[in-house]
């Protein structure tokens, strides 16, 4: 099997998903320079799609084939990614706010010593990531939960309660359009929230 009759799939999987995997882990393993790490995926996934995918066309791509004031006043009439680009940028915007001010509110300073001191704590603070996660981005849960868990564990934490940590984010976001931004996606093109609930379960 072929992609654009040019290049061929990998393990049957597209290039350009390939390319992106290894943006994230590229992230994942130099988050100092996310924002350069996040640049120069995109650089190369796009020249990827220049030089092998020769029907490739970014400005349709983005803003589609019909008159772009028309998208504004139609919204039957929006195509392209141009729309999905500016929800997730106000979404981030958003989402970036609400953790500073929870950050401000001293709330992760005072959560610690709300916690219990036997092996119900970290249980606790698994639920609270979990609740966080509901009305925050749940990745801004997780960096939380894990800040406090440094704290409240003096540094010593287990790979395997960060990774518990992160599963309670998505869990806490999963079932609330407010909580993920791909739930908030969804609730935008009118998935009503009542549809996404048993995402809690």
């Amino acid at each position: 099997m072929i992609l654009g009759q040019i290049t061929p799939l990998i393990f049957g999987i597209r290039p350009e998903f390939l390319l992106f995997a290894l943006t994230l882990l590229g992230v994942a393993l130099f988050h100092r320079y996310t924002l350069w790490v996040a640049l120069i995926g995109l650089t190369v996934i796009l020249a990827f799609k220049f030089i092998f995918i020769p029907t490739f066309n970014l400005s349709e791509h983005l803003f589609g084939h019909v008159s772009f004031a028309d998208q504004i006043i139609h919204k039957s009439m929006r195509v392209g990614e141009w729309g999905t680009l500016l929800n997730l940028l106000g979404l981030l915007i958003g989402f970036s706010i609400l953790s500073r001010h929870f950050e401000q509110s001293r709330l992760p300073e005072y959560l610690p010593n709300l916690l219990p001191d036997n092996w119900k704590g970290p249980l606790v603070l698994l639920i609270t990531v979990f609740i966080i996660s509901s009305f925050l981005d749940n990745i801004a849960a997780a960096l939380i939960g894990g800040t406090i868990a440094m704290v409240v564990f003096k540094n010593k934490v287990h790979i395997g309660y960060i990774a518990a940590i992160v599963a309670a984010s998505n869990a806490g976001g999963s079932g609330s359009v407010i909580g993920d931004t791909t739930t908030t996606l969804m609730w935008i093109e009118g998935v009503s929230p009542f549809n996404v609930l048993h995402g809690f379960i």
